[in-house]
C-alpha cells in the first residue's frame, strides 16, 4: 500500500506538471483596424474625463422617468431573465466538468440471501467504499476539458453583459421614439388648429366673394392633411407604448412616460483625446468571442491529449460478512485495487478527426473574434462620423425653422389684409409644418446616436460609475 501511495504521488506530480501542455495558447488576433478613431477635433474633450465604457448608466440618463423604466426592465425584461439563466447553466456544466478532475467516492452496501430446495441458506454482506474510472489525467485532457468550460461560462457571462446592453439601449431609443412621436402630435395638433382657423376666414371670405372655390378647396385639404396627421401619430404612439412594455416586460406607470421630447435624456460628453481603439476589447461581445476562442484552443489540448495513454483507477475498501451483524468485526476486511491502462491503437482515423475538428473550431473562433473587432470599430467611427453630421444638420434645421415661422406670419398676415392669395400662405404653412417635422426627426437621429455611441464604446452594463 505505501509504494502504491508513493506511486499515486508520483502520477499526480506529472498530472500537474503535464497539465496543459498539449493546449495551444489562443493566437493573437489580426483585425487590421487603425490604432486611432478618425475622429474629428470637434469630438475630442480634454484630457481626465472617464471612459465611456466605465460610465455607468445612471450616470449617462439624466431624465428621471427614462432611469426608472430601465431599472425595471432589468428586473423583469424575460429575454434578459433568459440570458441570466444561460450563465447559470454554464456555470452549473462548468462545476460537472471541474468535477471530473477529482475523485469520486461512493458507499454501497450489499445484502445477498441465497439457498434452494436442497441447498442451505445463506447470507452474504458487503459494504465498501471506493473509488471507480477515476481518470489519471497525465495529459491534461481533463484539465483542458475544464479549462474551456471555464472559459464558456466567461462568455456566457460577457454575453449577458451584452444582453444588458442591448435591452438599455433598445429601451431608451423606444422612450426618445414616444418622446418625438408626442412632439410630432402635438406639432400636427397646433397645423391642425391654425389651418381650422384659416379655414373659418377662408369660409367667409368666400361667401363674400373675396376668394374662389379653389382657396376653399385649398383651405379644406390642409386642414384634412392635418387631421390625418394627428391621427396618424395616435397610432404610432400606441405602437411605441407597447414596445416600451415589452422591453419593460412589466405594467408601465403612465406618470413614467414622457409627454414631450427631452434633448437632455443622455449625457454622453466628447471622447478624451489619443483614446486608442483597444477600448473595444471592453466591449461585452468582444470579450465573449475571445472567451469562445480560449475554449476552442483548449478543446485542442484534449484532442491531442486523447492520442496518449490514459490510466482509469478503480478501488475499494470495505467489510464481508455472512451474517448482517457481524460485518464490520475483525477479520471481515476487504480491499480491491483495479487500475486500467487504455492504449489507443486504431482509431479509424477518429483521433485525428477529432483534432481536426478542434483546429477548425479554434480558426472559427478566431475569425469570429476579429470580426466582432472589425465590426465594434465600424460601429463607433460610424457613430462618431455622425456625430458632427447631425450636430451640423440640427443648427440647420433650427435656423430653418426660424425663418420659416417668420415667413409663414408674414404671409398669414398678408392674406389676412388680402395682398396675397391662400396659396401663398398655404405653401409657407406646407415649409414651417415640413421643417418642424424635420427639426424634431434630426433631434432624435441625433440622441439615438449618442445612445448608440455609448453602447457601441461598451457603456451600459454597469449600473453606477465607481
Amino acid at each position: 500500500m505505501r509504494k502504491l501511495a508513493v506511486a499515486v504521488a508520483a502520477l499526480a506530480t506529472a498530472v500537474l506538471a503535464g497539465c496543459g501542455v498539449l493546449a495551444p495558447k489562443p493566437p493573437p488576433p489580426q483585425a487590421g483596424i487603425p490604432e486611432r478613431w478618425p475622429v474629428p477635433e470637434s469630438t475630442l474633450a480634454p484630457d481626465g474625463d472617464v471612459s465611456v465604457s466605465d460610465v455607468g448608466w445612471r450616470d449617462f440618463f439624466v431624465d428621471d422617468q427614462l432611469e426608472t423604466l430601465v431599472a425595471s426592465a432589468l428586473a423583469s425584461n424575460r429575454d434578459l431573465r433568459v440570458a441570466m439563466l444561460n450563465v447559470e447553466r454554464t456555470r452549473q456544466l462548468y462545476r460537472i466538468q471541474r468535477a471530473e478532475r477529482v475523485p469520486s467516492v461512493d458507499g454501497n452496501v450489499t445484502l445477498a440471501r441465497t439457498g434452494g430446495e436442497l441447498l442451505p441458506v445463506t447470507n452474504d454482506v458487503i459494504a465498501t467504499v471506493g473509488v471507480t474510472g477515476f481518470e489519471l489525467d497525465l495529459f491534461g485532457r481533463v484539465h483542458n476539458l475544464s479549462q474551456a468550460a471555464l472559459a464558456r461560462y466567461f462568455a456566457q457571462e460577457a454575453a449577458r453583459r451584452a444582453a444588458q446592453l442591448t435591452l438599455i439601449a433598445e429601451l431608451a431609443n423606444a422612450y426618445l421614439t414616444l418622446s418625438a412621436d408626442r412632439e410630432l402630435q402635438r406639432v400636427a395638433q397646433n397645423a391642425l388648429v391654425n389651418r381650422e382657423q384659416a379655414l373659418a376666414l377662408t369660409v367667409k371670405r368666400h361667401e363674400l366673394g373675396a376668394v374662389s372655390a379653389l382657396d376653399l378647396s385649398q383651405a379644406q385639404t390642409a386642414v384634412e392633411i392635418a387631421r390625418t396627421d394627428v391621427a396618424r401619430y395616435g397610432g404610432l404612439i400606441a405602437q411605441d407604448i407597447n414596445a416600451l412594455r415589452l422591453l419593460v416586460g412589466a405594467p408601465l406607470d403612465p406618470a413614467l412616460l414622457p409627454t414631450g421630447f427631452d434633448l437632455a435624456v443622455s449625457g454622453i460628453g466628447a471622447l478624451p483625446p489619443g483614446l486608442p481603439s483597444e477600448v473595444l476589447l471592453r466591449r461585452p461581445d468582444v470579450q465573449q468571442a475571445e472567451q469562445l476562442l480560449r475554449a476552442a484552443s483548449a478543446n485542442i489540448g484534449a484532442a491531442r491529449a486523447a492520442f496518449f495513454p490514459s490510466i482509469s483507477l478503480t478501488g475499494n475498501l470495505g467489510y464481508a460478512s455472512e451474517e448482517l451483524s457481524d460485518v464490520f468485526s475483525d477479520g471481515t476486511e476487504i480491499w480491491a485495487f483495479t487500475p486500467r491502462l487504455n492504449l489507443p491503437i486504431f482509431q479509424g482515423g477518429r483521433l485525428r478527426a477529432n483534432l481536426g475538428v478542434a483546429n477548425a473550431e479554434r480558426d472559427i473562433a478566431l475569425a469570429q473574434y476579429e470580426r466582432a473587432i472589425q465590426n465594434g470599430f465600424r460601429e463607433v467611427a460610424d457613430a462618431l462620423a455622425l456625430t458632427v453630421s447631425f450636430a451640423e444638420q440640427k443648427a440647420a434645421q433650427e435656423a430653418l425653422v426660424a425663418a420659416a415661422t417668420r415667413a409663414e406670419e408674414l404671409s398669414r398676415a398678408r392674406y389676412e389684409g388680402g395682398r396675397d392669395s391662400y396659396l401663398v400662405l398655404l405653401d409657407s404653412q406646407r415649409t414651417l409644418y415640413q421643417a418642424q417635422q424635420s427639426l424634431i426627426a434630426t433631434q432624435l437621429a441625433e440622441q439615438v446616436n449618442r445612445v448608440a455611441l455609448y453602447k457601441v464604446l461598451g457603456g451600459g452594463w454597469q449600473e453606477e460609475t465607481r
